[in-house]
């Protein structure tokens, strides 16, 4: 008796991701169901995945990476779970490995993939990300999120987890700006991530750790065979440090100051 064809639901979370989102969408149009859950997008990028006849589209406020993507995985409605960023692609020959790999009996229950990182449409082959991967395709039955993170969110696996072969392909740099604005928000919610843990702020910590960010990706990581697009990288994740730790320094004055005004 032959098993029957398991089915896949493609996740995506997104906030102004036009530009982005549609070849996102169009890589995952193999899924069986593909939910989008948009934290109220001003750049049409929700009035988009409304119009597409392929996708649930659902609104929910934005609280952190760990929360949004914990609600999204409650709409879908299969157990295995393809989950990407709304920069991600899988193209033709993933596409054929995710579906073999779902409908094989003996199937890890979770698998990470590594993934080609994409500068304004040419590959990054170093500057830090040539090691790096990320579970993706998962059962839901068996992960979770962890909420002890807020950002680069990490799934608890009830088994084991294997590596898929093809990577998957980023689109991570569309232009200066909005790779600077998405670090300094990574940057924020880090700095809240270490206040809920109740690190102290440190000047120290504050002009070393961003200096090593960018002496690793650029010269141990080998950023600098990159060219100017790995100085701009590793300047721009060693400045997501630096407003991690101006973060959590207005963090703990807010905090201060709270309890000052609350004392008799």
């Amino acid at each position: 008796m032959s098993t029957p064809k398991q089915k896949l639901s493609a996740l995506i979370i997104t906030y102004n991701e036009m530009g982005y989102i549609e070849r996102c969408i169009e890589s995952v149009s193999f899924a069986d169901e593909i939910v989008v859950v948009d934290s109220f997008s001003t750049d049409g990028t929700f009035e988009y995945l409304q119009n597409h006849p392929k996708v649930k589209a659902i609104q929910h406020p934005f609280e952190n990476f760990t929360a949004q993507k914990s609600f999204a995985l409650r709409q879908a409605s299969n157990d295995w779970i393809l989950f990407l960023d709304a920069d991600e692609v899988v193209h033709e020959e993933l596409q054929r490995e995710i579906t073999q790999t779902v409908n094989d009996p003996n199937a890890c229950e979770a698998y990470w993939f590594y993934r080609k990182f994409m500068f304004q449409n040419k590959p990054l082959h170093f500057s830090g990300w040539q090691t790096d991967k990320n579970h993706r395709l998962f059962r839901k039955s068996k992960a979770h999120y962890t909420d002890k993170k807020l950002v680069h969110e990490t799934l608890e696996v009830d088994g084991k987890s294997c590596i898929l072969k093809e990577r998957l392909t980023h689109y991570c740099y569309k232009n200066y700006e909005d790779y600077k604005g998405k670090m300094l928000r990574y940057g924020q919610l880090k700095a809240k991530e270490a206040f809920y843990k109740e690190k102290q702020f440190s000047y120290f910590l504050m002009v070393i750790k961003p200096f090593w960010k960018f002496f690793n990706h650029f010269v141990i990581r080998l950023g600098f065979l990159d060219g100017k697009k790995g100085v701009i990288i590793s300047y721009l994740n060693a400045l997501s440090v630096l407003e991690r730790y101006r973060e959590l320094k207005r963090l703990e004055k807010k905090n201060e100051l709270a309890y000052y005004l609350v004392m008799p």
